[in-house]
């Protein structure tokens, strides 16, 4: 697989999207992520290198199983647990290390995959005139995977930090990493933090 920033450095504007990097992914919860503390030393330091231009994603559970439209109503009458009423709302925070650096850091919270269905991200971001996203957090090939796909859509340069991902599966975190190069070299670049930082300089 070719790795590395193929398309030269990253430009000062570029906004470092962290998605889900939450207490319900990292706690003793049925979407506990394992690797989550792993990556999160990668996370930190990249938010700590442009704190204000760090947006956080935050996926807000539905309140009480059997609400959302169409699939979702299912989804969460399978995923009770998850609920805001069993789960508690404390959960749907920010990992507390990275709390920390809100504000100058954003977050934007979405009740889907995705962050792209709720325009305001897009607009801000255009309006920015930023054309770079750096993305990472959790999980690879669930919210990242819609996050990124979203914005490959959207025609942004997408630079996934390999170091700073991770999922509950290891097999489909790997398979999505390799998706991105066998399909989508064009738009999205992979790297490890080190190079992301130093081409961000």
């Amino acid at each position: 697989m070719t790795t590395g920033l193929r398309f030269g450095a990253i430009p000062a504007n570029a906004v470092h999207l962290c998605v889900d990097m939450q207490r319900l992914f990292a706690e003793d919860t049925a979407w506990r992520t394992p690797w989550m503390p792993h990556v999160l030393p990668v996370v930190i330091s990249l938010c700590a290198f442009r704190p204000e231009r760090t947006c956080f994603t935050r996926f807000i559970p539905a309140r009480s199983p059997g609400e959302g439209r169409g699939t979702w109503r299912r989804y969460w009458e399978r995923w009770a647990s998850i609920t805001l009423e069993h789960l508690g709302e404390e959960r749907v925070e920010l990992l507390p290390e990275l709390q920390a650096f809100v504000p100058p850091a954003r977050v934007m919270d979405k009740v889907h995959y995705s962050p792209w269905t709720d325009a305001r991200l897009a607009s801000g971001l255009m309006a920015g005139q930023v054309d770079t996203l750096v993305v990472t957090g959790a999980e690879t090939d669930m919210c990242v995977l819609a996050t990124v796909l979203g914005a490959v859509d959207l025609g942004f340069r997408v630079v996934v930090v390999t170091d700073a991902l991770c999922s509950a599966s290891d097999p489909s975190h790997d398979a999505v990493l390799s998706l991105y190069h066998d399909r989508f070299g064009q738009q999205i670049e992979t790297a490890e933090c080190e190079e992301v930082l130093d081409a961000w300089r």
